[in-house]
């Protein structure tokens, strides 16, 4: 037989959370969502920029030129986009620092 485990504060993990979160308005959602943009942003920059490095090193071994143009501009659009993302989070923080308000960590 298994029992109920309870996690602190008495709370059930078997019985499913029946109040999702509320979003007061659609500022309050991107400030939810931000931080996790930009943790999917880093890491699809990732892949991209492994893929495109193993498509350099395999067609420049075969010496195919459209190849590895193709698998050098999907490295460079990787960085274009990182730079992007990177640009747009210290101006995020710029604009915290000015207003005092703290975008990135939202306190419910």
């Amino acid at each position: 037989m298994i029992k109920p485990v309870f996690a602190g504060g008495g709370v059930d993990i078997f019985e499913p959370d029946l109040n999702p979160p509320v979003f007061t308005s659609f500022g309050h959602l991107i400030q939810v969502m931000l931080p996790n943009i930009y943790i999917l942003a880093g890491v699809i920059f990732f892949f991209l920029l492994i893929a495109g490095g193993f498509g350099i090193i395999m067609n420049a071994g075969k010496g195919e030129k459209e190849g590895f143009a193709k698998n050098k501009g999907m490295v460079t659009v990787a960085i274009v986009g990182f730079l992007i993302i990177i640009s747009s989070y210290w101006i995020i923080q710029i604009i915290g620092a000015i207003t005092g308000i703290d975008i990135l960590n939202p306190i419910f």
